[in-house]
């Protein structure tokens, strides 16, 4: 039977895999997207003339130098931030939509709001730019509904499941390399009754918890990193190749490729928290630790390895060196596959399972909170700090130090768990 059960299980893991890197994380590649509906006059009207931008005069083939795209930019930025908030913030209703009435509902709302949102996409043209404020968000609730049921694969993996949640949230940090296929392709042509109370009573404790509280302000503060550089690296790119549109392309691609590699980087973090649970259970078997304490002793390394590794990409990313930004693409994308993958694995450890799809929802939906912060950061860069990003980086990368806390947290509860977890 286990002989049986196995190419069944392979099947399943490898399909569901295919799944999140060909449509879960899409609009991570918002760059490339960028640059295409650029070159397709999407809201270009909102473009002034501006001689004084740079010192040409005229428009030569990779250089504008008479015209301020800034409304133009500030548009694609509202458009990503109002999705990039409907894919954390919809995890909430479309996690407790996963728990109340599982796997096939979901996944159906899922292949329908993807399946509108790609044919919206497919017909609108610079005169129905709009459109893309109702496409984007559908296009990323659908495929954070693909990334939530394919995690539970991970479950007919047993000592192996963190490694197969990583894996998963690696595909669909790579899956942003879709729109760089798109990009490349497109450059030849042109509410309950008494016993769902005693469920909700349960939920709300954990959802209420310190441990809770931290780890949303770990996943916010770096999320939040990510999604503004992000969304406005076309516009940073610009700035720094000082318009020249090659220049700008070339980059734009090799960030989109950096991308692509989210899959081989995540794992490595599952890997990490498996072989650090394994330990601890030895040790556990001598010192009366908990299951549960051991799984959470797990995670403290990965945590604060993300930490680490944002701290490093935001510092490279401060620097307003061209050629210093492949540096960042690395980092960025290690750095954001060991976010996600690891928020995936800490949520599964530290919380019980059959609250996973509320407790993954919840601190998605909150973070997407944080998340609008990047537009009015981004028009305060454009704005008042005339396009020197310089003070908001400095203030991020000091708010980027704070999530070191949530690490030493989790390690100090380790150290006096001696039964099963506290909620407190």
């Amino acid at each position: 039977m286990a002989s049986q059960g196995l190419p069944l299980r392979v099947a399943t893991l490898l399909t569901g895999l295919l799944e999140c890197l060909g449509f879960a994380g899409v609009l991570f590649g918002w760059a490339s997207l960028v640059f295409v509906f650029k070159t397709e006059h999407y809201f270009e009207e909102l473009c002034e003339p501006n001689a004084g931008l740079t010192g040409n005069a005229t428009l030569t083939g990779n250089v504008t130098g008479q015209t301020d795209c800034k409304a133009q930019d500030e548009k694609f930025s509202l458009i990503f931030t109002l999705a990039s908030f409907m894919n954390n913030f919809m995890t909430f209703p479309t996690g407790y939509i996963f728990d109340r009435f599982k796997t096939t509902v979901a996944r159906l709302i899922a292949i329908f709001l993807y399946t509108t949102a790609t044919l919206t996409i497919a017909f609108t043209s610079a005169e129905s730019a709009l459109l893309l404020f109702l496409a984007m968000p559908m296009l990323t609730v659908g495929g954070i509904l693909f990334l939530i049921t394919n995690l539970q694969v991970g479950n007919l993996f047993g000592k192996h499941r963190s490694t197969i949640i990583t894996l998963y949230n690696g595909a669909f940090d790579s899956s942003s390399a879709v729109f760089l296929v798109i990009k490349i392709l497109l450059s030849p042509s042109e509410f309950p009754d008494p016993g769902q109370q005693k469920e909700l009573h349960s939920f709300w404790s954990y959802a209420f918890s310190r441990r809770f509280a931290w780890h949303l302000m770990w996943l916010s503060m770096i999320q939040l990193w990510h999604y503004l550089f992000i969304g406005t690296l076309n516009s940073l790119l610009t700035t720094l190749a000082k318009g020249d549109r090659a220049l700008v392309s070339i980059y734009t691609n090799a960030f989109a490729i950096t991308q692509f590699f989210g899959v081989l980087c995540a794992p490595w973090n599952g890997l990490l928290m498996d072989q650090l649970k394994q330990r601890y259970q030895k040790k556990a078997s001598k010192t009366g630790f908990s299951v549960s304490a051991v799984a959470l002793c797990s995670t403290v390394p990965s945590l604060a390895l993300t930490s680490l590794l944002c701290l490093g990409f935001a510092l490279c990313a401060s620097v307003p060196v061209l050629p210093l930004q492949y540096v960042t693409f690395i980092l960025q994308v290690i750095s954001r596959s060991f976010l996600y993958g690891g928020n995936a694995a800490f949520l599964t450890l530290a919380f019980p399972p059959e609250h996973f799809g509320k407790i993954f929802g919840l601190v998605m939906a909150l973070s997407a909170i944080v998340s609008l912060l990047q537009f009015p950061i981004f028009t305060f860069i454009k704005g008042p700090l005339q396009n020197d990003p310089f003070y908001v980086n400095v203030m991020l990368v000091l708010v980027t130090l704070l999530t070191f806390i949530h690490p030493f947290l989790v390690y100090r509860e380790c150290q006096r768990k001696e039964g099963p977890p506290a909620i407190a």
